[in-house]
Protein backbone atom coordinates (compact mmCIF):
# COMPACT_ATOMS: atom_id res chain seq x y z
CA UNK A 1 0.00 0.00 0.00
CA UNK A 2 1.56 3.49 -1.24
CA UNK A 3 2.33 5.61 1.93
CA UNK A 4 0.37 9.23 1.29
CA UNK A 5 2.15 12.54 1.55
CA UNK A 6 -0.81 15.08 2.20
CA UNK A 7 0.07 18.74 0.48
CA UNK A 8 -3.24 20.05 -0.60
CA UNK A 9 -3.71 21.46 2.94
CA UNK A 10 -5.02 25.15 1.26
CA UNK A 11 -8.03 22.69 0.37
CA UNK A 12 -9.12 20.89 3.15
CA UNK A 13 -6.32 20.68 6.33
CA UNK A 14 -6.29 17.41 8.29
CA UNK A 15 -8.08 17.14 11.21
CA UNK A 16 -6.32 18.22 14.58
CA UNK A 17 -6.79 15.50 17.64
CA UNK A 18 -7.37 18.84 19.61
CA UNK A 19 -10.46 19.51 17.28
CA UNK A 20 -11.42 16.07 17.23
CA UNK A 21 -11.19 15.60 20.87
CA UNK A 22 -13.61 18.34 21.64
CA UNK A 23 -15.75 17.19 18.69
CA UNK A 24 -16.00 13.72 20.41
CA UNK A 25 -17.13 15.53 23.66
CA UNK A 26 -19.62 17.90 22.14
CA UNK A 27 -21.42 15.01 20.67
CA UNK A 28 -22.71 13.69 23.89
CA UNK A 29 -24.25 16.92 24.78
CA UNK A 30 -28.00 16.09 24.69
CA UNK A 31 -28.81 20.01 25.41
CA UNK A 32 -30.15 22.45 22.62
CA UNK A 33 -27.32 25.76 23.27
CA UNK A 34 -30.75 27.86 23.47
CA UNK A 35 -32.50 25.66 25.84
CA UNK A 36 -32.32 27.04 29.61
CA UNK A 37 -31.91 23.66 31.62
CA UNK A 38 -28.57 22.23 32.25
CA UNK A 39 -28.52 20.44 29.25
CA UNK A 40 -28.97 23.26 27.37
CA UNK A 41 -26.68 25.49 29.63
CA UNK A 42 -23.80 22.73 28.39
CA UNK A 43 -24.30 22.90 24.92
CA UNK A 44 -24.07 27.01 25.20
CA UNK A 45 -20.86 26.60 27.31
CA UNK A 46 -19.29 24.35 24.42
CA UNK A 47 -20.19 27.40 21.98
CA UNK A 48 -19.17 29.80 23.63
CA UNK A 49 -15.75 28.45 24.74
CA UNK A 50 -15.35 28.11 21.22
CA UNK A 51 -16.46 31.48 20.44
CA UNK A 52 -13.69 32.45 22.71
CA UNK A 53 -11.21 30.95 20.89
CA UNK A 54 -12.22 31.36 17.56
CA UNK A 55 -12.31 35.27 18.73
CA UNK A 56 -8.38 35.16 19.74
CA UNK A 57 -7.47 34.26 16.68
CA UNK A 58 -8.91 36.99 14.99
CA UNK A 59 -8.18 39.27 17.62
CA UNK A 60 -11.30 40.37 18.23
CA UNK A 61 -14.04 39.98 21.29
CA UNK A 62 -16.42 37.01 21.15
CA UNK A 63 -19.67 39.00 20.65
CA UNK A 64 -17.99 40.10 17.09
CA UNK A 65 -18.31 35.74 15.99
CA UNK A 66 -20.55 34.87 14.57
CA UNK A 67 -20.82 31.33 13.17
CA UNK A 68 -21.54 29.90 10.04
CA UNK A 69 -21.74 26.88 7.82
CA UNK A 70 -18.88 28.03 6.47
CA UNK A 71 -16.87 30.97 4.81
CA UNK A 72 -18.43 30.98 1.67
CA UNK A 73 -21.62 31.54 3.63
CA UNK A 74 -20.20 34.42 5.44
CA UNK A 75 -18.88 35.86 2.25
CA UNK A 76 -22.37 35.33 0.95
CA UNK A 77 -24.06 37.05 4.42
CA UNK A 78 -22.05 40.04 4.04
CA UNK A 79 -22.07 40.24 0.36
CA UNK A 80 -25.93 40.50 -0.05
CA UNK A 81 -26.97 43.12 2.74
CA UNK A 82 -27.64 45.87 0.45
CA UNK A 83 -24.72 47.54 -1.14
CA UNK A 84 -24.56 49.53 -4.65
CA UNK A 85 -21.54 48.74 -5.70
CA UNK A 86 -19.01 45.95 -4.87
CA UNK A 87 -15.37 46.15 -5.95
CA UNK A 88 -13.79 42.25 -6.55
CA UNK A 89 -10.24 41.58 -7.80
CA UNK A 90 -9.94 39.06 -10.11
CA UNK A 91 -7.84 36.87 -7.43
CA UNK A 92 -11.02 36.63 -5.03
CA UNK A 93 -12.39 33.35 -4.20
CA UNK A 94 -14.49 32.06 -6.70
CA UNK A 95 -17.64 32.56 -3.47
CA UNK A 96 -16.70 36.74 -3.75
CA UNK A 97 -17.36 36.54 -7.61
CA UNK A 98 -20.64 34.65 -7.52
CA UNK A 99 -21.92 36.03 -4.37
CA UNK A 100 -21.58 39.88 -5.83
CA UNK A 101 -22.80 38.78 -9.38
CA UNK A 102 -26.40 37.02 -7.46
CA UNK A 103 -26.28 40.13 -4.99
CA UNK A 104 -27.73 42.63 -7.31
CA UNK A 105 -25.44 44.97 -6.78
CA UNK A 106 -23.06 46.50 -9.13
CA UNK A 107 -19.57 44.62 -9.78
CA UNK A 108 -16.63 46.43 -10.63
CA UNK A 109 -13.18 44.70 -11.06
CA UNK A 110 -10.44 45.82 -9.43
CA UNK A 111 -7.00 45.37 -11.57
CA UNK A 112 -3.76 43.60 -10.32
CA UNK A 113 -0.48 43.34 -10.95
CA UNK A 114 1.89 41.00 -12.00
CA UNK A 115 2.62 39.20 -8.47
CA UNK A 116 -1.51 39.31 -7.92
CA UNK A 117 -1.31 42.11 -5.56
CA UNK A 118 -3.66 45.19 -5.70
CA UNK A 119 -1.86 48.59 -5.75
CA UNK A 120 -3.37 51.65 -4.55
CA UNK A 121 -3.71 53.34 -8.27
CA UNK A 122 -5.90 50.45 -9.08
CA UNK A 123 -8.12 50.90 -5.96
CA UNK A 124 -8.57 54.02 -6.47
CA UNK A 125 -9.48 53.72 -10.09
CA UNK A 126 -12.30 51.24 -8.76
CA UNK A 127 -13.91 53.06 -6.14
CA UNK A 128 -13.87 56.32 -8.81
CA UNK A 129 -16.30 54.02 -10.68
CA UNK A 130 -17.91 53.10 -7.47
CA UNK A 131 -18.53 56.58 -6.00
CA UNK A 132 -18.57 56.20 -2.19
CA UNK A 133 -20.13 58.16 -0.49
CA UNK A 134 -22.60 58.79 -3.11
CA UNK A 135 -23.39 54.78 -2.71
CA UNK A 136 -23.07 52.07 -0.96
CA UNK A 137 -19.81 50.29 -1.61
CA UNK A 138 -18.37 47.35 -0.45
CA UNK A 139 -14.53 46.73 -1.70
CA UNK A 140 -14.13 42.65 -1.29
CA UNK A 141 -10.06 42.31 -0.27
CA UNK A 142 -8.64 39.37 0.42
CA UNK A 143 -6.00 38.47 2.79
CA UNK A 144 -3.74 35.90 1.41
CA UNK A 145 -4.60 33.79 -1.99
CA UNK A 146 -5.21 30.45 -1.97
CA UNK A 147 -3.69 29.42 -5.63
CA UNK A 148 -0.45 31.47 -4.94
CA UNK A 149 -0.09 32.41 -1.16
CA UNK A 150 0.39 35.96 -2.17
CA UNK A 151 -0.06 38.46 0.72
CA UNK A 152 -2.33 41.55 -0.07
CA UNK A 153 -1.47 44.92 1.49
CA UNK A 154 -4.95 44.79 3.26
CA UNK A 155 -4.77 47.30 6.13
CA UNK A 156 -3.17 49.87 3.64
CA UNK A 157 -5.80 48.90 0.94
CA UNK A 158 -8.86 49.18 3.75
CA UNK A 159 -7.44 52.47 5.01
CA UNK A 160 -7.71 53.96 1.18
CA UNK A 161 -11.43 52.36 1.01
CA UNK A 162 -12.49 53.43 4.13
CA UNK A 163 -11.00 57.19 3.23
CA UNK A 164 -13.64 57.22 0.37
CA UNK A 165 -16.22 56.08 2.69
CA UNK A 166 -16.51 52.38 1.01
CA UNK A 167 -16.85 49.62 3.31
CA UNK A 168 -14.29 46.36 2.87
CA UNK A 169 -15.00 42.50 3.68
CA UNK A 170 -11.70 40.47 4.02
CA UNK A 171 -11.78 36.85 2.98
CA UNK A 172 -9.29 35.64 5.66
CA UNK A 173 -10.00 31.82 4.99
CA UNK A 174 -6.52 30.81 4.13
CA UNK A 175 -4.16 33.49 6.15
CA UNK A 176 -6.33 32.43 9.59
CA UNK A 177 -3.56 30.63 11.80
CA UNK A 178 -0.99 31.46 9.27
CA UNK A 179 -0.80 34.96 9.65
CA UNK A 180 -1.81 36.86 12.25
CA UNK A 181 -5.21 38.59 12.52
CA UNK A 182 -6.11 41.42 14.21
CA UNK A 183 -9.78 42.79 12.68
CA UNK A 184 -9.12 46.87 14.05
CA UNK A 185 -5.40 46.33 12.84
CA UNK A 186 -6.29 45.35 9.47
CA UNK A 187 -8.93 48.51 9.11
CA UNK A 188 -11.93 46.36 7.99
CA UNK A 189 -15.42 45.75 8.64
CA UNK A 190 -15.63 41.82 8.36
CA UNK A 191 -13.39 38.84 8.29
CA UNK A 192 -14.61 35.68 6.66
CA UNK A 193 -12.82 32.20 8.36
CA UNK A 194 -12.97 28.60 7.49
CA UNK A 195 -12.84 25.90 9.97
CA UNK A 196 -11.29 22.62 7.66
CA UNK A 197 -9.08 25.01 6.61
CA UNK A 198 -7.03 25.15 10.03
CA UNK A 199 -7.22 21.58 10.76
CA UNK A 200 -10.94 21.98 11.95
CA UNK A 201 -13.73 20.43 10.65
CA UNK A 202 -15.79 20.90 7.42
CA UNK A 203 -18.65 23.09 7.12
CA UNK A 204 -18.31 25.36 9.81
CA UNK A 205 -16.80 28.90 9.72
CA UNK A 206 -17.57 32.50 11.21
CA UNK A 207 -18.28 35.84 9.91
CA UNK A 208 -16.16 38.47 12.17
CA UNK A 209 -17.80 41.55 12.57
CA UNK A 210 -16.85 45.13 13.87
CA UNK A 211 -19.10 46.06 17.02
CA UNK A 212 -22.37 47.40 15.66
CA UNK A 213 -22.56 45.64 12.15
CA UNK A 214 -25.56 43.07 11.32
CA UNK A 215 -25.28 42.21 7.98
CA UNK A 216 -29.00 40.67 6.53
CA UNK A 217 -28.36 36.64 7.30
CA UNK A 218 -29.08 34.49 4.77
CA UNK A 219 -30.67 31.99 7.15
CA UNK A 220 -33.84 33.54 9.39
CA UNK A 221 -35.73 31.79 11.70
CA UNK A 222 -34.71 31.83 15.45
CA UNK A 223 -32.42 34.02 17.57
CA UNK A 224 -29.83 32.43 17.56
CA UNK A 225 -26.40 34.08 17.13
CA UNK A 226 -27.82 37.27 18.30
CA UNK A 227 -30.23 37.22 15.45
CA UNK A 228 -27.34 37.09 13.24
CA UNK A 229 -27.46 33.75 12.04
CA UNK A 230 -30.53 31.56 12.69
CA UNK A 231 -30.55 28.17 12.98
CA UNK A 232 -29.95 25.37 15.84
CA UNK A 233 -26.12 25.95 16.23
CA UNK A 234 -23.63 22.69 15.08
CA UNK A 235 -22.37 22.34 18.78
CA UNK A 236 -20.30 19.41 17.60
CA UNK A 237 -18.72 21.58 14.31
CA UNK A 238 -18.22 24.82 16.88
CA UNK A 239 -16.72 22.84 19.34
CA UNK A 240 -14.41 21.38 16.69
CA UNK A 241 -13.66 24.63 15.34
CA UNK A 242 -12.80 26.37 18.30
CA UNK A 243 -10.18 23.66 19.69
CA UNK A 244 -8.41 24.02 15.82
CA UNK A 245 -8.40 28.06 16.66
CA UNK A 246 -6.78 27.20 19.86
CA UNK A 247 -4.46 24.86 18.15
CA UNK A 248 -3.62 27.32 15.10
CA UNK A 249 -3.07 30.38 17.34
CA UNK A 250 -0.13 28.21 19.00
CA UNK A 251 0.75 26.99 15.82
CA UNK A 252 1.76 30.24 14.57
CA UNK A 253 5.22 29.92 15.64
CA UNK A 254 5.44 27.47 13.29
CA UNK A 255 5.16 28.99 10.16
CA UNK A 256 9.37 29.50 9.75
CA UNK A 257 9.46 25.51 9.69
CA UNK A 258 6.80 25.28 7.38
CA UNK A 259 8.29 28.42 5.26
CA UNK A 260 11.74 25.87 4.96
CA UNK A 261 9.78 23.12 3.52
CA UNK A 262 7.98 25.68 0.92
CA UNK A 263 11.62 26.72 -0.02
CA UNK A 264 13.27 23.49 -0.50
CA UNK A 265 10.40 22.24 -2.32
CA UNK A 266 10.84 24.85 -4.60
CA UNK A 267 14.72 24.32 -4.87
CA UNK A 268 13.52 20.73 -5.72
CA UNK A 269 11.48 21.46 -8.23
CA UNK A 270 13.76 23.56 -10.27
CA UNK A 271 16.56 21.18 -10.14
CA UNK A 272 14.63 18.71 -11.00
CA UNK A 273 13.02 20.52 -13.77
CA UNK A 274 14.59 23.59 -14.37
CA UNK A 275 12.43 25.33 -16.72
CA UNK A 276 9.65 25.41 -13.64
CA UNK A 277 7.68 28.54 -12.39
CA UNK A 278 7.31 29.60 -8.82
CA UNK A 279 4.51 32.15 -9.23
CA UNK A 280 4.66 35.36 -7.87
CA UNK A 281 8.22 34.08 -6.61
CA UNK A 282 9.07 37.53 -4.93
CA UNK A 283 5.81 38.72 -3.77
CA UNK A 284 5.07 38.13 0.18
CA UNK A 285 3.44 34.78 0.36
CA UNK A 286 2.27 32.74 3.08
CA UNK A 287 5.04 30.29 4.37
CA UNK A 288 3.11 26.81 3.38
CA UNK A 289 2.07 27.81 -0.19
CA UNK A 290 3.74 27.39 -3.26
CA UNK A 291 2.01 27.39 -7.16
CA UNK A 292 4.76 25.46 -9.27
CA UNK A 293 3.88 25.57 -13.27
CA UNK A 294 6.10 23.85 -15.96
CA UNK A 295 5.43 25.49 -19.32
CA UNK A 296 3.20 23.42 -21.66
CA UNK A 297 2.92 20.32 -19.27
CA UNK A 298 -0.41 19.81 -18.53
CA UNK A 299 -1.14 20.46 -14.96
CA UNK A 300 -3.67 17.30 -15.03
CA UNK A 301 -1.68 15.18 -15.77
CA UNK A 302 1.19 16.10 -12.78
CA UNK A 303 -1.70 16.08 -10.77
CA UNK A 304 -2.78 12.45 -11.91
CA UNK A 305 0.71 11.47 -11.71
CA UNK A 306 1.91 12.79 -8.46
CA UNK A 307 -1.38 11.51 -6.86
CA UNK A 308 -0.45 7.42 -8.42
CA UNK A 309 2.59 7.70 -6.62
CA UNK A 310 1.00 8.90 -3.40
CA UNK A 311 1.58 12.78 -3.23
CA UNK A 312 -1.76 14.81 -3.13
CA UNK A 313 -1.64 18.38 -5.01
CA UNK A 314 -3.73 20.52 -7.04
CA UNK A 315 -4.35 22.76 -9.79
CA UNK A 316 -6.22 25.85 -8.93
CA UNK A 317 -9.02 25.65 -6.22
CA UNK A 318 -10.75 23.12 -4.61
CA UNK A 319 -14.09 24.39 -5.21
CA UNK A 320 -14.11 23.80 -9.03
CA UNK A 321 -15.91 19.98 -8.20
CA UNK A 322 -12.54 18.22 -9.16
CA UNK A 323 -12.12 20.12 -12.31
CA UNK A 324 -8.49 20.74 -13.60
CA UNK A 325 -9.12 23.82 -15.74
CA UNK A 326 -7.47 27.25 -16.81
CA UNK A 327 -7.12 29.16 -13.48
CA UNK A 328 -9.03 32.63 -13.32
CA UNK A 329 -6.64 33.81 -10.55
CA UNK A 330 -3.55 32.95 -12.86
CA UNK A 331 -5.62 34.69 -15.93
CA UNK A 332 -6.08 38.05 -13.64
CA UNK A 333 -2.04 38.14 -13.06
CA UNK A 334 -1.40 38.11 -16.35
CA UNK A 335 0.51 34.41 -16.25
CA UNK A 336 0.72 33.25 -20.34
CA UNK A 337 -1.73 31.03 -20.64
CA UNK A 338 1.28 27.83 -21.51
CA UNK A 339 2.19 28.37 -18.31
CA UNK A 340 -1.12 28.37 -16.18
CA UNK A 341 -1.94 25.64 -17.58
CA UNK A 342 0.86 23.69 -15.67
CA UNK A 343 0.46 25.42 -12.12
CA UNK A 344 0.06 23.03 -9.65
CA UNK A 345 -0.36 24.26 -5.59
CA UNK A 346 1.67 22.61 -3.05
CA UNK A 347 0.67 23.56 0.11
CA UNK A 348 1.81 22.21 3.47
CA UNK A 349 -0.21 21.82 7.18
CA UNK A 350 0.37 21.41 10.65
CA UNK A 351 1.13 17.56 9.83
CA UNK A 352 3.80 18.15 7.17
CA UNK A 353 6.69 16.61 7.54
CA UNK A 354 10.34 16.45 5.99
CA UNK A 355 9.26 12.94 5.32
CA UNK A 356 6.72 14.69 3.34
CA UNK A 357 9.17 16.71 1.35
CA UNK A 358 11.53 13.48 0.60
CA UNK A 359 8.43 11.69 -0.51
CA UNK A 360 7.84 14.52 -3.08
CA UNK A 361 11.37 15.21 -4.31
CA UNK A 362 11.24 11.91 -5.54
CA UNK A 363 8.16 11.80 -7.08
CA UNK A 364 8.33 14.93 -8.69
CA UNK A 365 12.29 13.93 -10.23
CA UNK A 366 11.18 10.70 -11.53
CA UNK A 367 7.21 11.31 -12.31
CA UNK A 368 7.15 14.43 -13.36
CA UNK A 369 10.54 14.93 -15.02
CA UNK A 370 9.61 12.79 -18.01
CA UNK A 371 5.87 13.68 -18.65
CA UNK A 372 6.74 16.45 -21.95
CA UNK A 373 5.16 15.33 -24.89
CA UNK A 374 2.33 12.82 -23.36
CA UNK A 375 -0.82 12.33 -25.40
CA UNK A 376 -4.45 12.69 -24.58
CA UNK A 377 -4.94 8.83 -24.44
CA UNK A 378 -2.23 8.48 -21.89
CA UNK A 379 -3.81 10.82 -19.55
CA UNK A 380 -7.22 9.04 -20.15
CA UNK A 381 -5.24 6.20 -18.94
CA UNK A 382 -4.48 7.91 -15.65
CA UNK A 383 -7.69 8.64 -14.87
CA UNK A 384 -8.85 4.84 -15.35
CA UNK A 385 -5.78 4.07 -13.13
CA UNK A 386 -7.05 6.21 -10.31
CA UNK A 387 -10.37 5.21 -10.17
Amino acid sequence: MTVRAYLDCNASAPLRPEARAAMVAALDLVGNPSSVHEEGRAARAAVETARERVALLAGVTPADVVFTSGGSEAITAFIRSGYDAVVVAGIEHAAVHEAAAASGAQVIGLAVDPDGLVTADALDAALEVANPPERRVLVCLQLANNETGVIQPVAELARRARAHGASVLCDAVQAAGRLPLDLDALGVDALALSAHKIGGPKGVGALVLKPGLTPRPLVAGGGQERRRRGGTENVAGIAGFGAAAGAAQVGLADMARLAGLRDRCETIARRAVPETVIVARHAPRLANTTCLAIPGRPAEMTVIRLDLAGIAVSSGAACSSGKVGSSRVLAAMGVPREVADGAIRVSFGWHSSETDLEAFSTAWATLVRPIAGRSGSEVAEMRRKRT
